[in-house]
């Protein structure tokens, strides 16, 4: 930064400044990630890398997680229904619940924790001991290698952990509700599926899919923009789950809106 640059005065203040200076950064770079992911080489093997990584390394938390969520919904949603003989509706309650909004929420939050500090933190320690710079000397791609490749395998794996996390949710559920109801799996399948409809399965997907992407770029870019030291390496880490979670709320009650205005028509 020149001395010019560096004695201007701020346009509106300084904090201000600095977060649309943030905002334009943050924009280019995924303007950066798109024209680099159509542009050879492919990192084919890093992508298949980085998907073992974030999707099966991923699952026993997320079964846990989700196997507990099934169980805990039904069993707070049931004394509700029961004040009004509507414990048959259980399996139908908990198949919207689930599909529509707590399968990928929960799945896209343990996400953000897991995956998102983990692609910030091991990149920021990357740029910390200039292994970035010398993949670029090296004629290696250090953005496509690192990014492109991370963001891509959170973006396909996000929804087939989202899809799995909903099974598991309603196993859990159907278990509840076996020993207290006992309805058979047939039964709390049937009510299952016919509850949920195309647009909740299709809306469900895509918002999976908006998700992985989220908790991909932001924990690439806090990483690739840390700063120097072995402190910059703990703030990458927990500025990535913090934004990555604070955007999935948003984007969340941005598709919820989108979602109930086309269930209108």
């Amino acid at each position: 930064m020149t001395e010019k640059a560096a004695d201007r005065k701020p346009l509106l203040s300084k904090k201000i400044d600095k977060f649309f200076a943030g905002l334009a950064d943050a924009w280019n770079f995924v303007l950066r990630f798109f024209k680099e992911l159509f542009v050879p080489p492919y990192e084919f093997k890093e992508v298949i890398h980085q998907c073992y990584r974030i999707g099966v390394e991923s699952l026993p938390l997320i079964s846990l997680t989700g196997f507990i969520v099934g169980i805990v919904f039904t069993n707070q949603s049931r004394p509700s229904l029961a004040e009004f003989g509507a414990t048959s509706w259980l399996p139908s309650l908990i198949s919207i619940a689930v599909v529509r909004a707590m399968g990928p929420l929960v799945t896209a939050l343990i996400a953000a924790g897991k995956v998102g500090s983990s692609i910030g933190a091991e990149i920021a320690s990357m740029k910390v001991t200039e292994q970035i710079d010398a993949m670029e000397v090296s004629a290696t791609n250090p953005f496509k290698f690192l990014v492109v490749s991370r963001v891509i395998a959170t973006t396909l794996m996000i929804p087939l952990l989202v899809m799995y996390t909903d099974f598991v949710a309603l196993i859990g559920s159907f278990l509840s509700v076996n020993a207290n109801e006992m309805v058979s799996m047939t039964t709390f399948f049937v009510q299952v599926f016919e509850s949920i409809s195309f647009l909740d399965i299709t809306s469900s997907i895509l918002k999976s899919l908006l998700f992985g992407f989220t908790i991909g770029i932001v924990g690439c870019y806090k990483g690739y923009h840390s700063s120097k030291g072995t402190e910059g390496v703990g703030r990458a880490a927990n500025a990535a789950v913090v934004m990555a979670m604070f955007l999935i709320f948003i984007e969340e009650l941005l598709v919820l809106q989108i979602v109930n205005a086309i269930r209108a028509f």
